[in-house]
């Protein structure tokens, strides 16, 4: 009996000493390789001039995903990769890829949604259905509970003054060079010493030279 593939997604890791399949999870990706399957044609294949050349594409493809590859047709999954290998070593290739379909096979679950060949790790046992479908209880509960601590510290932490200070905008202005002068004791433009003078009314720090105090408008 011919089996259809199972899965859309596997890798061919067969080469010219045996062979060997990889079937991927459709959903997390992770994969089930197969057991090796020895050549017992190796000996008696009749490879093309090029027949260098193509084990060493076929060596360089190992463990990168065939999509969609033999699938409609569980025997003759050869094509192209191996055209110029002998009809006995495409035959056994053949069998090799039905022997490792069935040994697969049981490592994995469709699910009748998404229709999705997926592992044990995404299929959800409790509703028949992969996790993507149909999320287990368990983890989407902690995973929503974990989203709401995060928006609760978020929303904690706004409400929170982290930061007493007052910001000062204002700019103190040379009164010899009439730019900005800076925080230090000489202007950094001119570099004049900078002496102040206090208001007697508001208290505030004035540049000596100022006519009108910078905080209440007094007249120094």
């Amino acid at each position: 009996m011919t089996m259809q593939g199972f899965t859309k997604n596997f890798t061919d890791n067969s080469t010219e000493a045996g062979f060997q399949f990889t079937f991927l999870c459709d959903n997390c990706r992770d994969g089930y390789k197969t057991k090796f399957m020895a050549s017992q044609t190796t000996g008696k294949a009749k490879l093309l001039k090029t027949a260098g050349g193509l084990f060493s594409a076929v060596a360089q493809l190992a463990g990168k995903s065939s999509i969609g590859y033999g699938v409609d047709r569980g025997v003759d999954v050869v094509g192209g990769r191996y055209s110029g290998m002998s009809p006995e070593w495409q035959k056994e290739h053949d069998d090799a890829f039905e022997k490792a379909q069935n040994e697969a096979r049981s490592n994995f679950h469709k699910c009748p949604k998404c229709t999705n060949w997926v592992c044990e790790t995404c299929w959800n046992e409790e509703d028949g259905l992969c996790t993507k479908c149909a999320p287990r209880e368990a983890s989407a509960v902690a995973a929503a509970r974990a989203q709401k601590r995060v928006k609760d510290i978020d929303d904690k932490a706004g409400m929170t003054q982290v930061f007493t200070g007052e910001i000062e905008g204002k700019q103190t202005i040379c009164p010899t060079c009439g730019k900005p002068a800076g925080q230090g004791k000489f202007c950094n433009n001119c570099g004049v010493k900078l002496s102040v003078q206090k208001c007697k009314k508001c208290g505030a720090k004035n540049l000596a030279g100022t006519r009108f105090c910078s905080e209440c408008g007094t007249k120094l």
